[in-house]
């Protein structure tokens, strides 16, 4: 049987690898896929750059419009990122009649919905394992392996950078720009940090996870999404002497309102598996209510472990080419018209439990105060932390109970207006992420 052949659109890092994992392994791909996979096509910015892959028996171009229109592929590879140019030539691929894989979460998380819709129009496969925390197959996991379980719930670290500086923070005692401009220069952290430490890659991947446990449309504007680069060292410091860790969280939750979308810092008990997860590494734990909790664990990004997605990916398309396309695997899971309508859950209205710090002066009263405004809008304390200066001033940590946002908003909005609380409320979420 010929050999079934891969066009690739962008050949960087991650391109690199997908042509090395292939033509290293092609003797065991071969056996898995049924068929030979052979890389005939590839277009690049500029064709004559140093590869870390090689190139021969490629035919190379610098116009990615030869490799989607070229009659000899069946499957097009989008590795250029973006959201504009990347949509256009999917979408004409996808026209063409090729199957595509993709590692572009943006991509997906902003225009899967159209896609999708356009690729079971056509008959072909969209798959983008690799768009979701590198090399961990989280999204066939979820999609396949717990096919039999209803997603009560899911939590990621789902950004490598933003969990590399949160881990420096508090294993070094270190400041969030020194640790940041350090993330930089080793290429964790691009000059324009701003999507990974303010969430928005890790809110990316979040709305492509929720649609595939909870059976939802793709729906990313809905996403709550909160950065890291208002941590301090000190929240850090007092997280761990109260028992848990602060880490840069991707959490959705179905609730009887609604599903949960959000991103945001949240401290988590050190005993938890995946707050121990550090460095640049990624792990999502996904409860389900048959299994219970599950953890998944790897490399979030780099040339291979991304690769390893990618082929992946691939070796299933080969596998399915000839079948029914509706006997597939459905992009987000659950059969198109029988995706669900559950709304998002505006902020507002999301329960869970909090972590407050309290800058005010050491005098009598502002805690009694400060308890009876909690205890007036229905948040109860689960534990408290007092720290007296010589200045007298004090440091009050307050861990709650699990209360609804907007009550806490309220309760907060009251305690900045003492007039012996000298800052704003420092306010970072808490989930326990138990088994319950």
């Amino acid at each position: 049987m010929e050999p079934v052949k891969v066009g690739l659109l962008g050949l960087g890092t991650v391109g690199g690898g997908t042509v090395n994992v292939l033509q290293r392994n092609a003797e065991e791909i071969s056996r898995r896929a049924g068929r030979g996979i052979i890389v005939s096509h590839a277009s690049a910015r500029d064709i004559n750059k140093p590869r870390i892959c090689k190139t021969d028996g490629i035919q190379l171009t610098e116009n990615p419009l030869d490799v989607v229109t070229d009659p000899e592929i069946s499957i097009v590879v989008e590795l250029i990122g973006g959201d504009t140019l990347a949509r256009e030539l999917v979408l004409k691929a996808i026209a063409n009649g090729k199957h595509v894989v993709t590692a572009n979460k943006a991509l997906i998380a902003k225009h899967g919905n159209e896609i999708f819709s356009a690729a079971q129009k056509q008959g072909v496969m969209v798959a983008f394992e690799a768009a979701v925390a590198g090399g961990i197959p989280i999204i066939k996991a979820i999609r396949e392996g717990l096919a039999g379980n209803q997603i009560e719930w899911l939590a990621g670290i789902i950004n490598g950078t933003g969990n590399f500086i949160l881990t420096e923070m508090r294993d070094k005692q270190r400041d969030f720009d020194s640790v940041l401009a350090e993330a930089q220069r080793l290429g964790y952290a691009e000059a324009d940090p701003t999507f990974d430490v303010e969430g928005i890659d890790a809110a990316h991947k979040l709305t492509i996870l929720a649609s595939i446990a909870f059976g939802i449309p793709l729906q990313f504007e809905k996403v709550y999404t909160e950065g890291i680069s208002k941590i301090t060292g000190e929240d850090v410091d007092y997280a761990s002497e109260l028992g848990f860790t602060i880490k840069h969280l991707g959490l959705s939750r179905r609730t009887d309102k609604g599903v949960e979308l959000r991103v945001h810092p949240t401290l988590i008990p050190k005993r938890r598996l995946i707050a121990n997860v550090d460095g640049v590494m990624n792990a999502v734990l996904v409860k389900g209510d048959a299994v219970g909790p599950t953890l998944y664990y790897g490399a979030g990004a780099g040339a291979e472990p991304t690769a390893s997605a990618v082929v992946g990916d691939i070796v299933d398309v080969v596998r399915v080419l000839t079948s029914d396309p509706e006997n597939r695997v459905p992009h987000l899971a659950f059969q198109p018209e029988s995706l669900s309508d559950l709304p998002i859950l505006p902020i507002d209205e999301v329960e869970t439990a909090y972590y407050l710090r309290i800058s005010a002066s050491d005098e009598t009263g502002v805690l009694a105060n400060i308890t009876t405004i909690l205890a007036d809008n229905g948040i109860s304390i689960d534990s408290m932390l007092q720290k007296e200066h010589a200045s007298d001033k004090a440091t009050i940590i307050i861990i709650t109970h699990t209360t609804i946002e907007k009550n806490m908003n309220e309760a907060i909005a009251k305690i900045n207006a003492l007039e012996a609380v000298n800052n704003d409320v420092v306010r970072i979420r808490l989930e326990h992420l138990d088994a319950d």
